[in-house]
């Protein structure tokens, strides 16, 4: 009997993708911090970094979070944002801030994250979803291409307005 005591146990501990809450911002700010860390394009700013999740998680007609957690932390994240598409005739989202923290990686978090992404995007009728990824990070190419994205034509370019 205790077996399967234990094993219900550890179904229920398994980490899940879940929607984020005001409530993980502190969470979620820490991975985008470390995300940012990373990347030539962005400077960590914890302040800037937590005004634009709370942007998101207090209007959900912006985008969304989801987050995979376990039960005693968030161990990775994305952050989805909804937008219009003339050339699809329709809502797009475009993704951003895919991370799954270092020492949980290669367990199939990012996949669950991408798997309810695209779930979400089928059930909600969204009709495309954009990612940008690191261009210098093969790792995180080879795992977008992994899980069915391609390479487009057009490239990204953009201007800042204000820092």
């Amino acid at each position: 009997m205790q077996g399967s005591a234990d094993s219900a146990a550890a179904v229920a501990n398994r980490p899940k993708v879940q929607p984020a809450t005001i409530e993980d911002l502190p969470a979620l700010t820490g991975l985008v911090m470390e995300l940012f860390a990373l990347s030539d394009d962005f400077t960590p700013d914890r302040e800037a970094q937590e005004r634009g999740l709370a942007l998101i998680l207090e209007q959900p007609s912006r985008g969304r979070i989801f987050v995979v957690r376990n039960e005693t932390r968030i161990i990775g994240m994305v952050n989805l944002l909804f937008t219009i598409s003339t050339a699809m005739g329709g809502f797009v989202i475009l993704m951003e801030d895919v991370i799954v923290h270092p020492d949980h990686r290669g367990q199939g978090y990012g996949t669950m994250l991408l798997d309810q992404v695209i779930e979400f995007a089928k059930q909600k009728d969204f009709k495309r979803i954009t990612l940008l990824t690191d261009k210098i990070s093969a790792e995180s190419q080879n795992f977008f291409r992994k899980n069915g994205f391609e390479y487009s034509n057009m490239i990204p370019m953009r201007r800042i307005i204000s820092a």
